[in-house]
């Protein structure tokens, strides 16, 4: 992508989780998008709506026609959520990974720059978002309850997945019950990465969810604790391995939070009320 940072069709969009990361030294040309402010509603749970999504994309210079190169920290965990959100407006082809994302980028001693480079702003206009990439809380527990014939794929760590802990050290969002989504399936989102965090092969990916039972016959929700550990799940099975798949953004703090649905807590941890 280095030789390719002038041309005009494209644009180059950062979407880091660590605050100032972008402002110390970013890929020339790019973009910054706040995940937490710019992709969602900052009230309600929800994705940025069509009239705010339309002023991001016009800020960003974004049109239909244009090439879209997302990358960040934390493994591109939230570039791929950005990935996700645009793709329930409509761009969905000419929206890319950087594999490895910022990472790899800095590993390989690529340039940065601390400049903001002005783009010209675009005339697109969101249309209504798509639902189906989107999976909602009576969507998997339709399935938990087996009643809908779907697979759902959980992303978090084994220790999530079994309940042993509730959530990562040191996250604010949680959960009062530990465990998984019954009838759920869990391959950690690392699996599917190297060392360097670039994305596996498709046949190394086919084969690694193909042990867990997943291999495209039937649709598949991506779950993790807040959606953004699944949305790179989702973007690998969808984009890569051309699976039909929906991200449940909800994840375990919805569903770990709801009254009277069946759970699955396999190590018995109960919640201790901090």
């Amino acid at each position: 992508m280095e030789k390719n940072l002038d041309a005009k069709s494209l644009r180059i969009v950062e979407v880091s989780v660590e605050p100032g990361v972008f402002e110390r030294g970013h890929i020339p040309g790019a973009q910054n998008v706040v995940w937490h402010t710019d992709l969602v509603d900052t009230v309600s749970r929800d994705i940025a709506g069509p009239d705010k999504f339309t002023a991001l994309a016009r800020r960003l210079g974004i049109d239909r026609d244009t090439t879209v190169v997302l990358y960040g920290d934390n493994n591109n965990w939230f570039a791929a959520w950005g990935a996700w959100v645009l793709a329930q407006y409509g761009l969905v082809d000419n929206v890319k990974l950087l594999d490895g994302g910022r990472k790899k980028w800095e590993a390989e001693k690529r340039p940065l720059d601390t400049r903001t480079t002005e783009v010209a702003a675009s005339s697109f206009t969101a249309p209504a978002p798509s639902p189906a990439l989107r999976a909602r809380f009576g969507d998997v527990l339709a399935v938990a309850r087996k009643e809908r014939d779907e697979q759902i794929l959980d992303i978090r760590s084994p220790d999530e997945f079994s309940g042993k802990i509730i959530a990562p050290p040191g996250v604010q969002e949680l959960a009062i019950r530990a465990g998984h989504i019954p009838g759920s399936v869990n391959v950690p989102w690392a699996k599917a990465v190297n060392a360097d965090g670039t994305i596996k092969s498709p046949a190394e990916l086919k084969a690694l969810y193909a042990a867990a039972g997943i291999d495209g016959t039937k649709p598949v929700i991506t779950s993790c604790r807040i959606g953004e550990r699944s949305s790179h799940s989702w973007f690998v099975l969808t984009r890569i391995l051309g699976y039909q798949a929906r991200n449940y953004d909800g994840s375990w703090t919805e569903y770990g939070n709801a009254v009277g649905v069946p759970v699955v807590n396999l190590a018995g941890t109960v919640w201790g009320g901090k």
